[in-house]
């Protein structure tokens, strides 16, 4: 079966998958050995191991049969249910921290990414207030996304292209000092020699190419891969083909968003509207 080296704080998934690997290894079984054992395929063991499937309860208590243990796999298995990310966001963010090219589109917040770690905080205490999440799930999602900032800080750099519906910045987040930061840190990111960012205005109407948050990666191989989410899921696409006709669909919304200089001085603009 593939082994990939996998981060376990990328996702509660991968986590799930370094745990099981490690469990499994330690015994000096194969895939097949636990598979046979836990009454399943090796593939669905692979698939667990790479952090490329949720585990379910069903499979979490055949593991801990498989390995005589008294609820082991069932907890962890019920931790990584429980998470804050959506499904296929894990992986996705693990493939992130590979990619050479980001492309990305959102609207209504500022994308992870590019948040500065107070306006998250804002986001995630809306959820809490809300009662979406916890105040503990609250602190994972901004550790996820710290985490994630920080591995896109390698060497090289992967070029960012980021285009951001005008509502990400009309948008307030917290007080007028969250909001100010993170105007600011958005005119640095494009400062930056490796990025794009554009300003998709509200002009544009329904002519704009997405409704939903969109993130396109482009590999060393110029392999691709997308991943786009509604507020329930998420759908990560690993068929290059099939991100193509997307891939071609984001350059059709670069070519109508506003260029970067002119982007830059509508959130100046915003920026001054604020102390």
């Amino acid at each position: 079966m593939n082994k990939s080296e996998l981060d376990p704080d990328t996702s509660p998934e991968a986590e799930f998958g370094a745990f099981l690997r490690s469990s499994r290894e330690a015994r000096g079984w194969r895939q097949e050995d636990l598979a046979s054992a836990a009454g399943c395929s090796p593939t669905h063991i692979s698939a667990l191991e790479n952090g490329r499937r949720r585990p379910t309860s069903k499979t979490a208590r055949q593991l801990d049969r498989a390995f005589g243990w008294d609820r082991v796999f069932t907890k962890k298995a019920f931790d990584a249910r429980s998470t804050v990310l959506l499904e296929g966001f894990g992986q996705y963010v693990d493939q992130e921290s590979k990619a050479r090219e980001l492309r990305l589109f959102t609207l209504g917040i500022v994308p992870g990414v590019l948040q500065t770690l107070s306006y998250a905080r804002e986001i995630a205490a809306g959820a809490v207030r809300r009662g979406s999440i916890t105040p503990d799930q609250a602190d994972e999602r901004v550790a996820v996304l710290a985490r994630r900032q920080a591995k896109l800080q390698r060497d090289p750099q992967p070029v960012i292209h980021a285009v951001l519906d005008e509502s990400c910045i009309q948008r307030p987040v917290g007080g007028p000092g969250v909001m100010a930061e993170q105007l600011d840190a958005l005119v640095a990111f494009a400062n930056l020699p490796h990025t794009v960012l554009q300003i998709a205005p509200l002009t544009i109407g329904a002519d704009r190419a997405f409704d939903l948050p969109v993130y396109i990666l482009t590999f060393p191989d110029r392999s691709l891969m997308s991943y786009a989410e509604s507020s329930q899921q998420g759908n990560l696409e690993r068929d290059s083909s099939a991100v193509l006709p997307i891939l071609t669909t984001y350059y059709q919304l670069q070519a109508m968003a506003l260029s970067q200089a002119d982007s830059v001085a509508l959130i100046r603009e915003r920026r001054k509207e604020l102390p």
